[in-house]
């Protein structure tokens, strides 16, 4: 049976760092942390992942501020309020809420963004320092959760083989990249990956990212495999992963469970890339 990995100690652990790092920028330069989040509309799940954010910098001595604004803002206005969140001196984060309203392009919106402002690593300059390795970049938040609930099991990433089930711009390519980074040895599948359960079965760490609910059953998962499970279904009234939890414990050595799991870890990143913007800016 499965050991279960606990996202939130590992994030606790993540948070300690974080206000450490945050009380010493406070001390030794003046600078107080601040992070922005920018929500359009009232859909009510990001209302809820903005309040967490909220919570979370409360926790580490970051200082938080939510613009919102409503579901009939025009793009030219959206970016109107990045440029001038940009220009703040006193604003080191900004975080942009998706999805925004139908008729706004969100990749126009998102490259609007300042790349060292960009703490939700998705501006085309951090995307490519992500490419080539290069640290002084933001990579996107819930991959590098991932990659640190991996090592929280204390394994060796390098040489395993492993296998991601989803492409997003979000969550699929950039883990792929790092699980590079890290030497592994890496295949993502999607949609029209030809006999996935075959392919899946190879994967000594396995990252289900395809949102859709327990599509992976038990019999996908490699005996020992370390499971990471990024999906956030809602079933009848429940959460529910991408994982078929139950049968792929009784194979997997690790697994994450829904919620507890990869969850708390995205908001942990957000904080750490949020203090580190902070540092950068006042080392300049």
């Amino acid at each position: 049976m499965a050991e279960i990995i606990n996202g939130k100690a590992v994030a606790l652990k993540i948070k300690g760092e974080v206000a450490e790092r945050t009380k010493a920028l406070i001390n030794e330069k003046r600078v107080s942390p601040k992070l922005v989040v920018v929500l359009v509309g009232d859909d009510p799940a990001s209302k809820t992942y903005v309040r967490n954010k909220e919570l979370g910098c409360a926790e580490v001595g970051i200082l938080s501020k939510t613009v919102r604004l409503p579901s009939n803002t025009t793009e030219k206005e959206l970016i109107e309020q990045i440029r001038a969140l940009n220009n703040a001196r006193d604003v080191h984060g900004i975080l942009l809420q998706l999805p925004l309203p139908k008729g706004v392009n969100e990749v126009k919106v998102l490259n609007e963004i300042l790349p060292e402002k960009d703490v939700d690593g998705l501006h085309p300059v951090n995307m490519g320092k992500l490419i080539k390795g290069e640290a002084d970049g933001f990579t996107p938040c819930t991959p590098q959760g991932i990659i640190e609930l991996i090592l929280s099991t204390g394994q060796e990433i390098s040489g395993k083989e492993a296998v991601v089930i989803g492409r997003s711009n979000i969550v699929g390519k950039p883990i792929a990249l790092l699980l590079l980074q890290h030497n592994a040895t890496v295949t993502v599948c999607h949609s029209k990956t030809k006999g996935l359960e075959t392919v899946s079965r190879r994967g000594e760490i396995l990252v289900a990212a395809i949102g859709r609910a327990e599509a992976i059953k038990g019999e996908m998962v490699k005996e020992g495999a370390i499971v990471i499970d990024v999906g956030i279904n809602r079933v009848n009234g429940k959460l529910k992963g991408d994982v078929e939890y139950d049968s792929a414990a009784e194979r997997a050595s690790y697994i994450t469970p829904v919620p507890g799991g990869v969850g708390p870890m995205t908001i942990a990143m957000l904080l750490r890339n949020t203090i580190k913007a902070a540092e950068l800016l006042a080392s300049k």
